[in-house]
């Protein structure tokens, strides 16, 4: 199977769905496949048409049971950026891109979410569980420590303390579980995840993509500066905002008491 099948893109309507797609050996992830959901993301961000990103997994089985470190066949095709070259740039890892563009992620998870898996939906904006879904943090017993961005993520989504207990304890959640701890919005069933995840992406949709973009760098930029330094980048944000068409369509849209129909300029 090609990386491109290993890695598949759809869109639905502004919403881009990106879909691992190895389930036969639990959606572990190959070098070759994290470089390809990579440009995939980029590619998604890049695209005026998209507005919101949900990534899942196809199976239920797992999302992502980590790493696949099976050595590479000498015989294997070229990875899909035309390099056979399959090396880890972390700059280039899913989990920091997802954090880095400006669309936002959902993460549709069902089955078992461990290792490399864990990362990728902690990078992710919001996370949605299927009912088969969970977390798993025992990196720790293996003596591992998470490689992709657990360590940095994890704290600023749940807090010091769950963060130290989930790591060094190594726990398990279940879906229901990852909602109680503040890791998910919400576990559902199975069958209604990818639905459920694609209406949460449509109803982001609906608003002004540059100002949702806008609000994604903000909350970004304000984990790591001072309340005063970071109000000045939101007056500047909202400066450029008001010259843009969307914004005058929104105003108009609030006066007139209709819906607005945003273009993206």
């Amino acid at each position: 199977m090609s990386d491109e099948q290993e890695v598949l893109y759809a869109e639905d309507g502004h919403v881009a769905i990106i879909t691992l797609n190895a389930p036969e050996r639990m959606n572990t992830i190959s070098p070759a496949m994290t470089n390809r959901l990579s440009e995939l993301l980029i590619q998604a961000d890049e695209d005026g048409n998209i507005r919101a990103i949900v990534l899942t997994a196809a199976g239920t089985r797992a999302f992502c049971a980590g790493l696949d470190l099976r050595p590479r066949s000498p015989d294997a095709p070229p990875a899909s950026n035309g390099n056979s070259s399959t090396r880890l740039y972390m700059r280039n890892m899913p989990p920091a891109v997802m954090t880095t563009i400006d669309t936002p992620v959902i993460c549709a998870v069902n089955g078992a979410a461990a290792g490399y898996g864990l990362d990728l939906t902690l990078g992710a904006d919001m996370r949605i569980m299927g009912a088969s879904g969970r977390l798993s943090t025992t990196f720790l017993r293996r003596g591992l420590v998470p490689e992709s961005g657990c360590t940095w993520l994890l704290p600023r989504l749940i807090g010091w303390e769950k963060a130290a207990e989930l790591l060094m304890v190594g726990r398990t959640l279940s879906g229901e579980e990852c909602v109680e701890w503040g890791l998910a919005r919400k576990c559902v069933p199975d069958e209604e995840l990818l639905e459920t995840a694609v209406s949460l992406a449509q109803e982001i949709a609906l608003n002004a993509p540059l100002a949702v973009q806008a609000a994604k760098r903000m909350m970004r930029m304000g984990q790591e500066e001072p309340l005063q330094q970071h109000m000045h980048h939101v007056y500047m944000q909202l400066m450029a905002l008001m010259r843009t068409d969307d914004t005058k369509e929104g105003l108009a849209a609030f006066l007139e008491k209709r819906d607005a129909v945003f273009t993206g300029n």
